[in-house]
């Protein structure tokens, strides 16, 4: 087995030569931002004079881990928190370190702003390496650390561990073979959220030129009004004073648990709804962006109405049927009767019961649970992504998934995560009896998935036309066809 040796700005790291590419894991980006730094911007890493051993992953975020029922998501969100001080690092996976001018992809994990890691294993980068592509997969500060916007720290830290990243890769990724001026950055979730407010920010500007935005838009992003309800009841949690130098007092296991008490469902509620009425993660997650400061001066959508990211070619779409990972697991979709249904919808958006009902409630033979999920599916991705994709002035190019998942009986469907092994080419790692895509996905359709991921990080090129408000042309991933769409149910309420 070979150990390649790379020069980065901080120092040398050796990495592994293993089937035909290399790959380096957990190199710092930035110094760990515990002790002195916790709560402060991304700092530069702290050289080291000795080759750095990069052969095996690094550590994690601070996170809280749960199992999940019936679905093992484990290859989609990782191990959990791997303790450790430098887990503000990136994994980089290049096919050959002598090449030169290669595309180069940057992935950001999901985990809805409180989980997830870099090395989880649906998203090895080999893949893309053997496609041609240096990729690199990059972790965030989470929770309390990254999205609270305590008074006296500086906000959207998480955002800003991801500029950091981008900014060392434009250093660094060149001695890996990459060129950086032909980056294209990649998210799912929730790191697809944090692509599309990357898109827009002022401070992004030159750090990329193509985004993919996977399940997600720019909409799941909070006032700091707002966004101070979840400030005052976490330090109410933890029992110190609304400001930094209170969450200070705490170590990040108390965060931790608070976090972990602030998400239980009805019993954590806090009302984080806007003027509109609109809870914008739809319970999904308490901790989002904010703007209003220099990250996000302004709404994602209402930047993209003034021309930002014009300049960025953005791929965007969705899985056909993406809240049912939430809600079929769980058996939420088959038992939850009318009321509930209702009343949970009314807890992030007005006008719950007439959008229930354009969405087939109390129509002959038709469970509440399908109205209900199918309603979510469309306000929480499938309309928001649409509604991104028509006010993005640049070059914009619109897909869905609607393969489907055998698993859970076959119900899970197009849900969330779903494209994950396709877009990676790693099947593989979601296959068997509890596996996302069951016992035997279709390799040709991954084959075919991940070449239009290569090409489009390569030259920005699709087969495919456009997509704008008045066509809304979107390619089916699984039949290669391009379909004019309909205008969703849904769209009338999304404020």
């Amino acid at each position: 087995m070979e150990h390649p040796i790379v020069s980065t700005s901080s120092g040398r790291v050796r990495g592994v030569i293993e089937h035909g590419t290399a790959r380096f894991l957990g190199i710092p980006y930035a110094a760990s931002p515990l002790g002195d730094r916790r709560f402060q911007p991304p700092q530069p890493p702290e050289p080291w004079a000795d080759v750095r051993d990069a052969s095996a992953p690094g550590p994690t975020a601070p996170q809280n881990h749960g199992a999940f029922p019936g679905v093992d998501l484990g290859p989609l969100v990782g191990g959990g928190w791997r303790r450790g001080d430098d887990f503000l690092n990136v994994n980089i996976w290049t096919p050959d370190v002598a090449a030169r001018g290669l595309p180069v992809m940057v992935f950001i994990h999901g985990g809805g702003f409180v989980g997830g890691s870099n090395d989880a294993s649906v998203q090895d980068g080999r893949g893309f390496a053997r496609s041609g592509v240096v990729c690199a997969a990059i972790n965030y500060r989470l929770g309390v650390e990254g999205f609270l916007p305590i008074p006296g720290a500086p906000t959207n830290l998480g955002l800003r561990d991801a500029l950091a990243a981008l900014g060392w890769i434009q250093e660094n990724i060149a001695a890996f073979g990459g060129d950086p001026a032909n980056v294209t950055i990649f998210g799912e979730s929730a790191g697809a959220m944090l692509v599309a407010d990357l898109v827009t920010s002022p401070l992004a500007k030159g750090l990329f030129r193509r985004a993919i935005v996977q399940s997600g838009h720019g909409s799941m992003v909070r006032s700091p009004e707002v966004a101070a309800r979840l400030v005052h009841r976490m330090a109410k949690l933890l029992r110190v004073t609304p400001d930094v130098e209170g969450f200070r007092t705490r170590t990040v296991e108390q965060c931790l648990d608070a976090l972990k008490r602030v998400s239980v469902p009805l019993l954590g509620f806090v009302d984080l709804r806007d003027e509109t009425g609109l809870e914008p993660a739809f319970g999904l997650s308490r901790f989002l962006p904010i703007h209003g400061d220099d990250v996000l001066p302004e709404p994602p959508l209402a930047a993209l109405a003034k021309g930002a990211g014009a300049g960025i070619d953005l791929l965007i779409g969705t899985n056909a049927e993406e809240m049912n990972i939430y809600l079929v697991p769980t058996g939420v979709r088959r038992v939850v009767p009318g009321w509930m249904a209702t009343f949970m919808l009314g807890r992030a958006v007005r006008d719950a019961r007439a959008i229930l009902e354009d969405y087939g409630l109390n129509q002959k033979g038709r469970r509440a649970g399908d109205a209900l999920s199918e309603a979510l599916h469309d306000l929480v991705f499938r309309g928001s992504a649409r509604r991104f994709a028509a006010a993005h002035q640049g070059r914009t190019h619109f897909y869905e998934l609607g393969w489907r998942s055998p698993a859970c009986g076959g119900a899970l469907g197009a849900c969330h995560g779903l494209e994950l092994p396709f877009v990676f080419d790693t099947l593989e790692s979601c296959t068997g009896p509890n596996g996302l895509v069951g016992s035997a996905p279709p390799r040709e359709l991954a084959d075919r998935i991940h070449r239009l991921w290569v090409g489009f990080a390569t030259d920005g090129k699709l087969p495919w036309s456009e997509y704008d408000a008045d066509t809304r042309q979107v390619y089916a991933l699984e039949t290669g066809v391009t379909r004019t769409e309909a205008p969703l149910p849904a769209a009338r309420y999304l404020p």
